[in-house]
């Protein structure tokens, strides 16, 4: 149960990210966009499948998606976009946070365990 609740919130936090350039109006052909679908889906599908069954390999891949996203406007070069820029960030953070956590959860707390 203590798994589902931050593999949930990933799931809508990538879900989130996949739908940005809709709800953003952003062309599809822009770099802000295509990184949106794509770690939006790879977040989403991740969280999906730790939901099912949890190992530690899809919170390292979260985790670094989530780096990898909260960095993307800068490394792809549309840092003068704010609204994709602050969701970029605040998405990616807030994904690397909860893997984070998770991570910390099974190998560091007082009550971890191996999955």
């Amino acid at each position: 149960m203590e798994d589902m609740i931050p593999n949930a919130l990933n799931a809508l936090l990538g879900v989130a990210l996949l739908m940005a350039p809709w709800y953003l109006g952003l062309g599809s052909e822009t770099a802000a966009a295509r990184n949106a679908f794509v770690c939006g889906g790879a977040i989403t599908v991740v969280a999906a499948l730790a939901l099912a069954k949890s190992y530690d390999w899809e919170e390292y891949i979260n985790l670094a998606a989530g780096l990898w996203v909260s960095i993307a406007p800068w490394a792809l070069g549309f840092a003068d976009l704010r609204y994709p820029v602050w969701l970029h960030v605040g998405i990616g953070l807030a994904v690397a946070v909860l893997a984070a956590f998770e991570l910390w959860r099974l190998f560091v707390s007082p009550l971890a365990r191996s999955v």
